[in-house]
């Protein structure tokens, strides 16, 4: 045994010993290197590169110097601590040492451990950003998933944003949503629990049922950027103004934009209906809950439509009256597509301004529609409008009935034959 254990501190010793050799060799490869860097020749082009090989020359011989100091002041520490070992060495041997317990004796024949079964000391490890690593380890390396930096599209977002993976649950259509400028980025910045739930809560509140949630935010995606206070206060205004609860619910589904506006411009835009109309307080109440984006859309197409009807048409204020009361779309109406059936109905089916008052839905109809009914009645010979006159068809009846039933009971003809017409025009 005591053979042994002079054998292990010989081999320490060995190892020790290549440890410093290949140390000093290191060292001494770095002084040869700085020798070198002294002989380098400084090319002189004037005075100043004078100094200046001078100055760095200087510099050169006092960092040999230090580093020359550092070595031999080295060189002495190694020795003295090699004496040091050889003594306890020669001590431990003469002793004859039975048994010697060592961590590093676990085994018979001292074999080297592996890299991978040597402990690892946590504080003496050092890591470097600039350390390079293989790719196993790279591949290893879990990065936290964040958003885009840009996209073009809010899908890349979704599983990202619980505020967008909400919305699509909702139903909110996203790709008409993408199409609207800053709308996907003010989106991403808002928080589902406190900024969209509470809206929706509001909604839910006043009466709009849960499957209109996704047509409101489709269309109107600010209202959840909308104070609680203002919200509030605008749904207060409509319902001092003797709109019922219902009908405020009703309003707000059809019309997202309807709670964005100031309780100013809603008075404004009542009060406008109002006075040019003519109306009283139930008949403004009751056109704008029928069509409640008079409230949120422009006024000059409703104006112009007030202009056209009086001044191209030819239609009284009154007349204009009933058929806002009767068909409010007829201020909101295509002036061109306005002008195009009340062109056909006065001057090729000769029917006068008051049948048109008294039936003011067909300036809500399609235009091939009437076109393609009249003509086959004048086929048939059947083509009759005025009240007074045997076989009377009323306007009403024109637009209004289904093909089926337009055949059998007005035109006394089968759908076929209808069919059949449609495809000579």
């Amino acid at each position: 045994m005591a053979s042994s254990c002079t054998q292990l501190c010989l081999q320490v010793r060995c190892l020790l010993r290549s440890r410093t050799v290949a140390s000093t060799w290191q060292y001494s490869t770095q002084v040869r290197h700085c020798t070198t860097v002294t002989r380098l020749p400084t090319r002189i082009l004037n005075g100043s590169s004078l100094i200046k090989g001078n100055h760095t020359a200087t510099q050169v011989r006092q960092r040999w110097k230090q580093q020359m100091f550092s070595y031999s002041d080295f060189a002495t520490k190694h020795l003295a601590s090699e004496a040091k070992e050889d003594k306890a060495i020669e001590e431990l041997s003469s002793a004859n040492v039975v048994a010697y317990k060592s961590p590093l004796l676990p085994i018979r024949d001292a074999v080297p451990m592996s890299e991978s079964q040597m402990p690892i000391d946590l504080d003496a490890t050092e890591f470097s950003a600039l350390e390079e690593i293989g790719d196993e380890e790279a591949v290893s390396i879990s990065v936290p998933s964040a958003l885009p930096p840009a996209s073009t599209s809010l899908r890349d977002y979704v599983d990202q944003s619980e505020t967008l993976s909400k919305l699509v649950q909702l139903g909110v259509n996203m790709w008409k949503l993408e199409q609207r400028p800053n709308v996907g980025s003010m989106l991403l910045r808002l928080n589902f629990n406190t900024d969209v739930a509470p809206r929706l809560l509001f909604l839910k509140e006043i009466g709009v049922e849960d499957s209109r949630f996704s047509y409101i935010v489709t269309h109107n995606p600010f209202i959840l950027t909308e104070s609680l206070e203002n919200l509030q206060a605008r749904v207060n205004y409509l319902k001092s103004k003797k709109f019922s609860s219902e009908t405020v619910a009703s309003m707000v589904s059809r019309a997202p934009y309807l709670l964005n506006f100031s309780v100013k411009r809603l008075d404004n835009r009542l009060g406008f209906y109002q006075q040019q109309l003519n109306l009283s307080a139930s008949n403004t109440r009751d056109i704008v809950a029928r069509l409640p984006r008079l409230l949120c859309g422009s006024l000059e197409p409703v104006k112009e439509n007030l202009k056209v009807c009086e001044i191209e048409l030819g239609f009284k204020k009154n007349e204009i009256q009933h058929m806002v009361i009767a068909v409010p779309k007829v201020l909101t109406a295509n002036k061109r597509k306005l002008t195009q059936i009340f062109d056909f109905l006065h001057n090729t089916m000769k029917v006068p301004h008051h049948l048109i008052t008294k039936f003011p839905q067909v300036l809500n109809t399609k235009f091939l529609r009437i076109q393609e009914r009249h003509l086959f009645l004048e086929y048939l010979g059947k083509a009759q409008y005025d009240p007074t006159q045997p076989n009377y068809i009323s306007l009403d009846r024109l637009v209004s009935l289904p093909n089926e039933t337009f055949c059998t009971e007005l035109a006394l003809a089968t759908l076929e034959d209808f069919y059949l017409f449609q495809k000579t025009l």
